[in-house]
């Protein structure tokens, strides 16, 4: 009798890609039913993986006031709550600038979420280590500095025409070894894109330190095209452990288990595309002080969009920056980045693990509305009007020259308040500020992109 998935289906087994392993082998080899039932016991995967029935409990970092605060935190409570019935899940927290991101039961920004032997790409997203880097310019002035980086820099969608910044051997290399990476289209993004700096809330910001009065420039991007590329096929891997280990789970939230060789190359690629946008900010910086022919006194970065590692559990803080320096390697003096937006100071925090933060505290001031709720709460002032009005006395540049207003202050939520609740949730300790001069950001570089120019033109 021919072996057939019908025959295994029928005597009792789940349709898995084992099937043609089983198959082929019962059809080589002349079985009894108890023999061919045996042996399929022997090789049949583990059974499935159900959803916590209830919520793992999380920490809750945040408090709210106004009416918008008042709603947006009960949107992120719901999602994590869904969220947390995810069976790899042992931990988490949200921060005081967390907001809603995508459908119900996906990770909020602001959100940090504790995987035991598994790694969940949704949960860092595509736009893996989203990061801060900082280099004190001295006593160097603010104009120059702002002057000099949008000189270099590159916002907007796609990469640099010609490739101004040369990548590594060694980068390149482990890029070609990894199993995630190993294509002709990770080294052409990894090229094309190093020394830009994307859109959206991704900036240059200008300023001075509030306790020295010296001029310190930040940036603030992610991994571009190459971290997208990498995700993308992330989440592809992800999708078919979800299907064969926990089918119930939602695919946004699918997971690659660590102690597989996915998960170990994963893994892998993680730590490679760090490496590739600290680079990334590197470059930014130092072009800059080679333009104006100044060393810096100081530079140190964090990421705040990404998976930290600590035995056998993984933390994903989506827009979470890591206080514990087992988690950043390279930390200098345990100091971290928190930008608020481009009328507020960058803090400069120092902090502790407790166990209400997990080691995390806030990566910036979050948003009560989405984007287009603002640009609805906006509507009857011109863009020009409210950009005057919120910009006042900064030097606020955009790079496409097309004002965004969804990226404004008033865009965000209240400062103060991320700051107060920080010292309420015991989030860090903020031992400096850097006090705004100016910013440059994308903008709404999409209005001249070439659609829709030839949309005006049909017009």
């Amino acid at each position: 009798m021919k072996i057939t998935g019908k025959t295994l289906i029928q005597l009792g087994f789940r349709q898995g890609k084992w099937f043609k392993e089983a198959i082929d082998y019962l059809n080589e080899n002349e079985l009894t039913e108890a023999e061919m039932k045996a042996y399929l016991e022997s090789i049949k995967p583990p059974p499935t993986i159900d959803l916590h029935s209830t919520p793992v409990p999380f920490y809750k970092n945040i408090s709210a006031e106004t009416e918008d605060e008042v709603i947006n935190k009960n949107k992120v409570i719901a999602t994590m709550n869904e969220l947390m019935k995810i069976p790899t899940l042992v931990n988490g927290a949200i921060m005081p600038d967390a907001c809603p991101t995508g459908s119900i039961g996906q990770i909020p920004v602001g959100g940090v979420a504790v995987a035991k032997n598994a790694i969940h790409p949704a949960m860092h997203s595509a736009d893996i280590c989203c990061s801060v880097m900082m280099t004190n310019f001295g006593d160097a002035d603010p104009k120059a500095v702002m002057d000099a980086i949008h000189s270099i820099t590159h916002f907007g969608g796609g990469g640099r025409k010609d490739e101004m910044f040369e990548l590594p051997e060694d980068l390149e290399t482990q890029i070609k070894a990894n199993h995630y990476l190993k294509d002709a289209k990770s080294l052409t993004l990894a090229r094309t894109h190093l020394g830009t700096q994307g859109d959206g809330n991704h900036f240059v910001f200008i300023g001075k330190s509030k306790n020295t009065g010296e001029t310190i420039m930040v940036t603030h991007h992610g991994s571009r095209g190459l971290g997208a590329h990498f995700y993308k096929k992330g989440m592809k891997v992800a999708e078919r452990f979800r299907q064969e280990l926990s089918p119930k789970t939602p695919k946004k939230n699918a997971w690659i288990p660590y102690e597989t060789e996915e998960g170990q190359a994963y893994w892998d690629g993680l730590q490679i595309i760090r490496a590739w946008t600290k680079l990334n900010h590197t470059v930014l910086h130092q072009a800059t002080c080679d333009k104006l022919n100044i060393e810096p006194s100081q530079r140190f970065w964090n990421e705040h969009n990404f998976v930290f590692k600590e035995d056998n559990l993984f933390y994903h803080a989506k827009g979470a920056t890591p206080l514990r320096d087992v988690f950043v390697p390279d930390s200098q003096d345990g100091l971290r980045l928190i930008p608020l937006n481009m009328s507020q100071p960058i803090l400069i925090v120092k902090g502790e693990a407790t166990e209400n933060n997990l080691g995390f505290a806030p990566h910036g001031a979050g948003r009560n509305v989405s984007r287009t709720q603002h640009f609805k709460n906006k509507a009857g002032k011109t863009i020009e009007a409210i950009f005057e009005e919120e910009t006042k006395g900064l030097d606020v540049r955009f790079f496409s020259g097309n004002i965004d207003i969804s990226e404004l202050p008033s865009a965000y939520k209240n400062a103060e308040n991320v700051k107060q609740q920080m010292k309420e949730f015991n989030l860090g300790e903020v031992v400096d500020e850097i006090l705004p001069y100016g910013s440059i950001m994308a903008g709404d570089w999409q209005i001249d992109a070439p659609w829709r120019k030839r949309r005006r033109r049909r017009r």
